[in-house]
């Protein structure tokens, strides 16, 4: 065997290239392969990022803007006072028919009572909005949306203007926000909001409260519509600067199940402005709606609000943030309502 001129046989030369090409070939498999691989991790996480972002997505309720909630409030009192009868009424009653139009069906409920000073009768009128409105089971969720004829609680201006920012408005506001994102959740039950005229067309002590959360309850268990309601929520008083929201005694008492899931809810998404320390047992319109028409009802109420009844129920003494966490703990909560 002739040698080659660099020392090495032929035969040797042939085998280890052989043995190159076959390692050069192990190396561009292997690459090939590992390409594979991380491109198939990679599709995997971005297939698994889109399915978690659409879950997270649907998990999360809508966005509750309070800042749109205070400019709500702040339209329902550059009326001024909106007293039980009053131009000022009819004015609100024009603003919130107009916005739910867009949004639900909207009725009224009107009856007349007599005035508490002169005896000549007073129009009143329940405007009721329906979303989801063939649903057999349904959830109220209310507020009333007159105002007190004076800030009788007022040291200096009992007999002043009485505008009832949080005492009044708030709710109102409140379901106006809400009223935008209802559709865009899926609630276990269909959605009635409710706002009661008359819960304080008061003038002196002994006067009459809660006309319209009387007649509605009384017209729900007289006349029975198609529907019946599982539960409810009424709010009142839920937009001042320091809100604090106890559990009320009362409806700890009449519908215990509800009102410990809406504070639940609450604790879950971390807002500390709802207590579990209950407080104040108040009378409101959550009593009718319990003890005439039979619907657990809890209500929301921060009963520790200074400017109650006085001449600084303005808007300046609310904030869009507490309207906010109101908002956000009732649009939670309306797709897991506890089965009554």
């Amino acid at each position: 065997m002739r040698p080659c001129e660099d020392g090495f046989s032929m035969h040797g030369t042939r085998n280890e290239q052989a043995s190159n090409n076959a390692h050069v070939v192990g190396l561009v498999t292997y690459a090939s392969w590992f390409s594979i691989i991380s491109h198939f991790a990679v599709l995997v996480s971005v297939i698994l990022t889109y399915l978690t972002s659409i879950a997270t997505a649907q998990d999360l309720p809508p966005k509750f803007d309070g800042q749109s909630a205070f400019g709500y409030l702040e339209k329902i009192c550059g009326i001024g006072p909106r007293i039980s009868g009053s131009d000022g009424m009819a004015k609100q009653q024009q603003i919130i028919i107009e916005h739910f139009r867009k949004l639900g069906d909207v009725r009224a409920q009107g009856f007349d009572v007599p005035h508490p000073v002169n005896g000549a009768p007073v129009r009143m009128t329940n405007l009721i909005v329906s979303f989801h409105p063939t649903a057999k089971e349904r959830v109220l969720l209310c507020c009333h949306y007159d105002t007190r004829p004076f800030p009788d609680r007022d040291l200096f201006k009992p007999r002043g203007t009485f505008i009832g920012a949080n005492d009044g408005a708030s709710g109102v506001a409140l379901f106006m926000e809400m009223g935008k994102h209802i559709k865009q959740i899926t609630p276990k039950y269909g959605v009635d909001i409710v706002f009661f005229d008359g819960e304080e067309l008061v003038y002196r002590s002994g006067d009459k409260y809660f006309y319209g959360s009387e007649y509605f309850s009384t017209e729900y268990r007289d006349r029975p519509p198609a529907h019946r309601y599982v539960c409810g929520v009424l709010v009142d008083m839920i937009g001042g600067k320091k809100l604090q929201i106890h559990p009320e005694r009362g409806s700890l008492r009449y519908a215990p199940s509800v009102t410990k899931s809406v504070f639940a809810t609450a604790k879950r998404l971390g807002i500390r402005e709802f207590s579990d320390r209950p407080k104040h047992e108040v009378n409101d319109d959550h009593i009718p709606l319990n003890t005439i028409a039979k619907i657990p009802t809890t209500d929301l109420i921060d009963f520790d609000y200074s400017p109650w009844h006085t001449t600084k129920d303005v808007p300046a003494s609310c904030s869009a943030d507490s309207l906010e966490k109101v908002g956000r703990t009732l649009l939670t909560w309306l797709p897991e309502v506890p089965v009554n």
